[in-house]
């Protein structure tokens, strides 16, 4: 027995069949018996299944009778081994016509079975037989060797159950069964591990605006919207995909064998399809779209990280065309991509190193176009990339948790250069004029941040009056505590707030009301044609009409022409800034236009209106 127990422990699934065969083997020629065979039940299926046999059949047909049988089978032994809890003993003598048999010379006929159950918790999960052609008896030694070696096997075959169950949680999603982001990530390593011949596609899907279902109906009901939508996707693609769960309302399609693009559209439009339709979730019908993003690579000429990569970034530009969009990730897509990547390998270097700059864009006064103030924007001259494009490294910053640091540094180094030139011009020539710096979200909500600011004030001797911090539409009207304690945190320090880009986001007059806000700026879209479009006209009445009820300051982004400059000052906007008063400009030429200034111009406060 304890040689039988050596070769069972540790046995996991792969090497089940060799080390049970190799036991049976063992029993075989212990017991002086002709065949044992061991069999595992799975009462889903309600069938046993044949796991080792000894000595192996010679030739087995496909498939093999013996492999899976039915509980139901007519077969008594099998019959019988569902519910079985002790040992059964067949023997031929015990046959009311077993002399007879003898004298007909059955032979084969007269064998003697013994099956031993394993049993688990109270339950059967498999049988140990052995057969001997002939009569045989067995003592009770024997029984309890019998009974020993079954124990054996059941406590293995619980084992490795546990073990399976184990591995499943550990590679499938626990909501909807689905392969997570780690069996994933290994059915991709395996792939191209491979170097398999042709292309490749992989689907990156992502549900549009599941947030805004979650927020109305309860994370509950988006759980069972998710796995109504993992099972259609399950449905909609060949049962040979890998379909696997990232998290979230992130899903991703592996097709198997060769695919082009062709066929991945297809496939991203069935799925569309699929999951379009309504589905009954909290007493309500919803539909939702889905974004899918697809990424055809040649698995031998490509990594992991730039495959998946490609995929995610297909699907994130689907999602910015506005939803329910296939997008296939292109050549063009992947050189800026290549960019995106080398923007995001060296931006925390640029931001510590001193490779950044910062750019000043006059504010100025429209009916004496002398400046105000300036908007400090920041600039990033690769040395190999050349001029990085702000959009793009502002927006790597966000996505990689680095607004927070290169805004700060943003505010500093404007913060030092008003100090600088305060110091260097005459005297009286920075009165009235105050410098506006851009902050982020993530800033917004940063639990020091009124400190950061109070303590960089403080440093270059500046008051709150120097300073206007812009904000975005949508993180100022956003329900978030911190957000709110931070302005006002800010108004209390002496800092303006200003509302970049106003007129594309989502504000309502009681909002407006609530925030601590002193200033608009009117979002250059509107500006642009302003004096030759009639829609853009009412519009920017209509913001300027809004700041007056509220008694705030107003400031029009993107004036390039003498007519939206004439425009503005007729609907009753003082202050402006765009191309046609300057460019952004270094620091040197901003102090060469400050002393352009008069005494009695400022930058707001209303002494401009």
């Amino acid at each position: 027995m304890t040689a039988v127990a050596t070769s069972l422990m540790g046995v996991d699934s792969a090497g089940l069949r060799c080390a049970a065969a190799s036991v049976l083997a063992r029993m075989v020629r212990y017991f002086g018996v002709d065949l044992s065979f061991l069999r595992f039940h799975d009462p889903r299926a309600h069938t046993t299944v044949l796991v080792a046999e000894w000595p192996p059949r010679p030739d087995i047909p496909d498939p093999d009778p013996l492999g899976v049988i039915p509980f139901a089978s007519a077969d008594p032994i099998f019959a019988a081994s569902e519910y079985l809890a002790e040992i059964m003993i067949l023997r031929p003598s015990e046959s009311p016509d077993y002399q007879e048999r003898v004298r007909d010379g059955s032979g084969v006929e007269l064998t003697s079975v013994a099956v031993v159950p394993l049993r688990s918790a109270g339950a059967t999960t498999g049988v140990l037989g052995f057969i001997k052609y002939g009569d045989r008896g067995w003592d009770d030694d024997e029984l309890r060797a019998l009974k020993t070696i079954a124990l054996l096997f059941a406590q293995m075959q619980g084992r490795m159950a546990a073990e399976d169950r184990l591995r499943h949680i550990a590679h499938h999603d626990e909501l909807t069964g689905l392969p997570n982001r780690r069996a994933l990530m290994e059915h991709l390593t395996g792939l191209l591990a491979a170097g398999v011949s042709g292309t490749r596609a992989l689907l990156f899907i992502d549900v549009d605006r599941l947030k805004a279902m979650n927020d109305f109906l309860g994370h509950e009901a988006g759980d069972r919207f998710i796995v109504e939508i993992a099972d259609r996707l399950r449905a909609a693609v060949d049962p040979a995909d890998v379909v696997a769960r990232l998290g979230g309302d992130e899903l991703v399609v592996s097709v198997d064998g060769t695919c082009d693009e062709a066929r991945a559209v297809a496939l991203a439009e069935r799925i569309q399809r699929a999951i379009a339709q309504p589905i009954q979730v909290g007493g309500q019908s919803l539909g939702r779209t889905v974004s899918v993003g697809i990424a055809v690579m040649e698995p031998a000429s490509v990594s992991l990280a730039q495959w998946l990569r490609s995929a995610d970034h297909a699907v994130l530009v689907a999602k910015k065309r506005g939803g329910n969009n296939v997008v296939v990730f292109t050549a063009e897509m992947e050189k800026r991509e290549q960019v995106r990547v080398a923007v995001e390998m060296n931006l925390l270097t640029a931001i510590r190193d001193g490779s950044l700059t910062v750019a000043y864009q006059p504010i100025v006064d429209l009916r004496t176009r002398v400046p105000v103030g300036v908007e400090t924007l920041v600039r990033w001259n690769h040395p190999t990339l050349g001029p990085v494009a702000p959009e793009l490294f502002v927006g790597v910053a966000e996505a990689t948790n680095l607004a927070g640091e290169l805004g700060d540094w943003v505010l500093r180094e404007a913060c030092r250069q008003f100090a600088t030139w305060r110091a260097e011009l005459p005297a009286g020539t920075m009165d009235g004029f105050a410098i506006s710096v851009n902050i982020s979200p993530v800033q917004l909500i940063a639990i020091d941040f009124v400190s950061t600011v109070a303590t960089t004030l403080e440093r270059y001797g500046l008051s709150g009056r120097d300073l206007i911090l812009e904000v975005t539409e949508h993180a100022v009207v956003s329900d978030d505590a911190a957000a709110r304690r931070t302005l006002h945190g800010l108004r209390a320090l002496g800092v303006s707030i200003a509302i970049d880009d106003f007129g594309t986001g989502y504000s309502s007059l009681a909002q407006l009301k609530a925030f601590p806000v002193n200033t608009l700026k009117i979002d250059r879209g509107f500006v642009l044609d302003l004096g030759h479009s009639p829609d853009d006209h009412a519009i920017v009445r209509s913001i300027i009409k809004l700041a007056e009820s509220f008694g705030l300051d107003l400031i029009a982004e993107g004036v390039e022409s003498e007519e939206a400059a004439a425009t503005l000052v007729e609907l009753g906007c003082r202050v402006a800034q765009g191309y046609l008063f300057s460019r952004p400009l270094p620091a040197d030429r901003v102090a060469s236009a400050l002393m352009s200034r008069t005494g009695g111009t400022t930058y707001s406060r209303r002494a401009t209106g």
